[in-house]
């Protein structure tokens, strides 16, 4: 009989596994980096991977890092910096995102503003910037109107 496979290292371990692979290899973590991450780390999913980066201190290439969500600031920073970035696979991480804001819309409304803005992105990136500086004019207005108010 042979022995049972060996068991998955603990979520801690990769952790530690990350921080060493990152010590060998200073710089800025960008698609190839990646790849060569996920293998030396496997099994590991992408989405968990991508995690584990953010929470380092890697410096990290814009299609790595993909679309953050945490708030406005980040999603704004995040989207912009793909603007520069091949488009096709841009697109697919902001509508990646876009479906997990969608997902966690019912508790968290405030994703319905992200949500426009990666549609927005979607629709027409050329003028992103441009739409974005009015949206945020728009937004900033409507608050001071509700706080007189």
């Amino acid at each position: 009989m042979p022995p049972p496979p060996p068991k998955p290292p603990k979520p801690q371990a990769k952790r530690i596994e990350l921080a060493r692979w990152l010590q060998q290899h200073p710089g800025v973590i960008g698609p190839p980096q990646c790849t060569a991450l996920r293998a030396a780390l496997a099994p590991i999913s992408e989405s968990y991977l991508r995690r584990l980066l953010r929470d380092s201190s890697a410096t990290l290439h814009p299609l790595v890092e993909g679309t953050r969500q945490e708030n406005l600031h980040e999603l704004e920073r995040t989207l912009l910096a793909l603007l520069g970035e091949e488009r096709r696979a841009a697109r697919t991480l902001i509508i990646e995102a876009k479906q997990h804001a969608r997902w966690a819309l019912k508790k968290h409304p405030e994703k319905e503003e992200m949500i426009l803005w990666m549609l927005t992105w979607l629709e027409n990136p050329g003028i992103f910037p441009q739409w974005l500086a009015i949206r945020k004019e728009a937004l900033r207005a409507q608050t001071q109107t509700t706080e007189t108010a």
